[in-house]
Formats: C-alpha cells, sequence, structure tokens
C-alpha cells in the first residue's frame, strides 16, 4: 500500500493551503483527505475536509468550536472524489473560510 501527503497553497504567497492524503493499493486509489486549512492570526485552522472515514465520501464544514457539519458526496470512485473535493475548495475557499471566521465572533 502506498501513501502519499502533501500541501499546496491556493494562491501564491497566501495563508491557504489544501492537505492532500492519498492512499492507493495496486495503482487504485483507497482512501483520501483533502482539507483546506488557513492561517488566521498565525495559527492554522482546519476549515473544510472530505475523507472516506465513517465508511462514505463525505465533507466537514468545521467551526472554530470543532463542531463539525457532515454532508455525504454520493460519489463511489475515489479518483472522482478526489477530483471533485480539491475542486471545490479551489472554487469556494473564500466562502469556507468567511464562515469560518464568522463564527470566530460568535
Amino acid at each position: 500500500m502506498g501513501s502519499k501527503e502533501f500541501t499546496k497553497k491556493l494562491i501564491p504567497g497566501g495563508d491557504d493551503r489544501l492537505r492532500i492524503n492519498i492512499n492507493t493499493e495496486k495503482g487504485k486509489v483507497t482512501d483520501v483527505v483533502v482539507q483546506y486549512e488557513s492561517k488566521i492570526k498565525d495559527k492554522w485552522y482546519p476549515i473544510v475536509r472530505y475523507d472516506c472515514s465513517h465508511g462514505f465520501f463525505h465533507r466537514d464544514i468545521l467551526n472554530p468550536k470543532g463542531e463539525k457539519i457532515k454532508q455525504p458526496i454520493p460519489i463511489q470512485n475515489l479518483r472522482d472524489a478526489l477530483t471533485y473535493a480539491e475542486q471545490d475548495i479551489k472554487d469556494r475557499w473564500e466562502w469556507y473560510k468567511e464562515r469560518f471566521k464568522k463564527g470566530m465572533k460568535s
């Protein structure tokens, strides 16, 4: 079984990144984690995470209190799920970040 973990900046020089972990077996993706993290006031926070824990692919939208909203995503093929998760975060990271920051004020 192979495992690869890496980070990608969402914008050059910015404080927003994707943390991606991919597990494969015999060339087939067996598990994925795609997490959007943002550095706010000198601290890194996980804001959105896609993963397969609990036996199904889903999105966790996190808040500053550590609570999460779990949303099932009906994609069976993990290679497609990986693409979906990365694209969703690239398209909506600013919205996710604003939502998170509003939770810091309450």
